[in-house]
C-alpha cells in the first residue's frame, strides 16, 4: 500500500513523528504540494493523508488506485465528496482534536481586548510606568468579562466548550445551534435562539460552524450592523464565513470595538488583503488548533482512521 502526506509542514515542524504510517505500507512525504503536483504525487497512491490540500475532480480522476483519503482536520470542504462517494473513495476527517485549544484562543483575543495586556506590558516597556506621576496609571480602558452576554453561533463540541469557560467567567451564554436540541434542561444557563435575536443581544459574537452554502458570507454588512454598538466579534471557524471588506468597515467605523480572527478567506494572507493592519483587529494565522498536544491527539485520531479503515470498519467517515 503506497500513503502519501501532501502537506505534512501544515501539521509538523519535526516536534511531532509521522513515522507512525510506515507501519502500514510504503510512506512517502511531502512538506508542501502545489496545485500544480497534486496529480502527480498522488497519481499511484492507494492512500492520502493530507490536511488542506484540494481535492477536486481533476486531481482525484488522475488517481486510478485511491482507496481512501484521512484529513488532518475537521474540515473537508476541499476534498469533491460526490466524486469520492461515486468512486468508492472513503474520507474520514478527524473531529474533536481541537476542542480545548480553539476555545482557549477565542479566550485569548478575549482577554487581549479587554485586559490590554499587551499594551500595558509595551507601555512599561517603553518605560511609561517609569515617568507616571501615579502607581496605577489608567492609559488604556478596560473591561470586565463578568457580566456581559457572549453569543455562540454554532453550537457544537467547541461552541459548549467556549460556553462552559464562558461561564467560569460570570458572563451569560446566548447560543444558535446547529441543530436545536429537542429538549433543553430547564436550569440550563444557555439561552438559545435564533442569529437575529442573538445579534442584537450580544456584546461578544464567536462563530463556531462549517463553512458551507449556509454558511458562506453569513456575516456582512447587514449581520454587523445588526450587532451592538461597541460588541465584540470573533472567527476562530473558516474565513469564508464572513464577508472581509465588510468587517473592515465595520471596524473602521467603530461600530464594531474589535475582533480576533485566526482566519481568513485566502490563507496564507494576501498581499492584497483587506484586513491586513486593519485597526482594533487582532489576527492570528490559523494556529488556534495547533498547540502541539492538540496535533500529537490529532495525529493519534488520523492513524486510528486508517488502521480502522485497513480493518474493514472505517471511522469518522465523511463520504
Amino acid at each position: 500500500m503506497k500513503i502519501v502526506l501532501t502537506d505534512a509542514q501544515t501539521v509538523t515542524n519535526g516536534d511531532i513523528d509521522l513515522s507512525v504510517f510506515e507501519k502500514y505500507g510504503e510512506v512517502v512525504i511531502y512538506p508542501l504540494t502545489s496545485r500544480e503536483e497534486t496529480a502527480e504525487r498522488i497519481a499511484d497512491a492507494d492512500v492520502v493523508l493530507l490536511n488542506k490540500t484540494v481535492m477536486d475532480e481533476e486531481v482525484l480522476s488522475q488517481a486510478k488506485n485511491l482507496k481512501y483519503i484521512g484529513i488532518f482536520a475537521t474540515g473537508y470542504n476541499m476534498i469533491d465528496l460526490a466524486y469520492c462517494r461515486a468512486h468508492g473513495i472513503t474520507v474520514s476527517n478527524a473531529g474533536s482534536y481541537s476542542t480545548d485549544a480553539v476555545a482557549q484562543t477565542v479566550f485569548a483575543f478575549l482577554l487581549h481586548h479587554y485586559s490590554r495586556v499587551a499594551d500595558y506590558d509595551a507601555f512599561v516597556r517603553e518605560g511609561g510606568w517609569k515617568n507616571s506621576p501615579s502607581f496605577s496609571p489608567f492609559v488604556f480602558p478596560t473591561f470586565e468579562l463578568a457580566g456581559k452576554t457572549i453569543g455562540i453561533f454554532g453550537y457544537g463540541a467547541i461552541g459548549r466548550k467556549v460556553a462552559k469557560i464562558a461561564e467560569a467567567f460570570s458572563m451569560k451564554v446566548v447560543a444558535v445551534p446547529h441543530r436545536m436540541p429537542e429538549t433543553v434542561d430547564p436550569d440550563d444557563s444557555v439561552l438559545y435562539t435564533d442569529l437575529d435575536t442573538m445579534l442584537g443581544m450580544a456584546d461578544i459574537v464567536s462563530v463556531h460552524t462549517p463553512l458551507n452554502e449556509e454558511t458562506k458570507e453569513l456575516f456582512n454588512a447587514a449581520r454587523f450592523a445588526q450587532m451592538k454598538q461597541g460588541a465584540y466579534f470573533v472567527n476562530t471557524s473558516r474565513g469564508g464565513v464572513l464577508v472581509e471588506e465588510d468587517l473592515r468597515a465595520a471596524l473602521e467605523s467603530g461600530h464594531l470595538s474589535g475582533a480576533g480572527i485566526d482566519v481568513l478567506t485566502l490563507e496564507p494572507m494576501r498581499e492584497n488583503c483587506v484586513l491586513h493592519g486593519v485597526k482594533n483587529l487582532t489576527t492570528t494565522p490559523h494556529v488556534a488548533w495547533a498547540p502541539k498536544e492538540t496535533r500529537v491527539r490529532l495525529l493519534d485520531i488520523v492513524e486510528d482512521n486508517l488502521k480502522n479503515f485497513i480493518a474493514g470498519t472505517p471511522t469518522h467517515v465523511v463520504s
